[in-house]
């Protein structure tokens, strides 16, 4: 399987991590899966996307078959999304909340891990969850170094590509000025502002005197409609 780009993984992690803490609420319209990518807490790192460019990432992981549209219905108004990571990998809740978390919020410890998916499912021991992840054929997590201080080894999400290494999205690339766009413009050579000036100059004379001989012809042909006018009137008898 190809890594997801950063803001794919955040996408559906975001879906997962919101089906298993607030279903409810589940499945996400578009505003609402832009909230939970962006939330300011539980997130690492914090993110400023776009509307555009979580569409983007939505439609990429429908092609992908991993988020699915739901249709409105029962007096919903507006399309919403889903995540099938669980049909698309065979995961459990466990395994989906363990996954989810590490995808939203970076490397941690397996403690840290079991204190952070408390609230999204029942995980008899997350150390076995994380084996049954790092253990598949492709795997979608790996232990990786401890971190300076700590006593137990880390785990990250292979999911998707690392926030640092994560290809430019589509649609903000396009978004982006071209390095043309930002060069500076060519300095005026020397004494080339005077003339500039003089020339325009001239060419708004030129252009008020125009204008004047316009306004005379305008002024002739009204008159000219208005003795044609009176002229009609008195044959009217008006």
């Amino acid at each position: 399987m190809a890594r997801l780009t950063a803001c794919e993984g955040r996408v559906v992690a975001s879906l997962v991590e919101k089906h298993l803490t607030i279903p409810q609420q589940y499945p996400l319209t578009l505003h609402a899966l832009v909230g939970a990518c962006n939330q300011s807490s539980s997130r690492e790192p914090v993110t400023a996307y776009r509307d555009d460019e979580v569409l983007a990432a939505v439609e990429s992981l429908k092609r992908q078959r991993l988020v699915r549209a739901v249709l409105p219905s029962h007096g919903r108004s507006v399309v919403r999304y889903r995540h099938v990571m669980d049909e698309a990998f065979g995961l459990d809740a466990p395994q989906l909340a363990a996954l989810s978390v590490l995808q939203l919020r970076g490397p941690q410890t397996a403690a840290e891990l079991r204190a952070r998916t408390e609230r999204m499912a029942e995980i008899g021991s997350i150390d076995h969850e994380l084996d049954l992840l790092s253990s598949r054929e492709e795997p979608l997590v790996e232990r990786v170094a401890r971190r300076a201080g700590q006593k137990e080894d880390r785990w990250v999400s292979l999911l998707a590509a690392p926030f640092g290494d994560a290809p430019r999205d589509p649609v903000a690339s396009a978004a982006a000025p071209a390095l043309e766009d930002l060069a500076p413009a060519p300095a005026a050579a020397p004494g080339s502002g005077r003339a500039g000036a003089a020339t325009e100059v001239d060419e708004l004379r030129r252009d008020i005197v125009a204008l004047g001989v316009g306004l005379e012809a305008v002024r002739a042909e009204v008159g000219a409609l208005r003795s044609a006018l009176e002229e009609l009137r008195t044959s009217l008898g008006g």
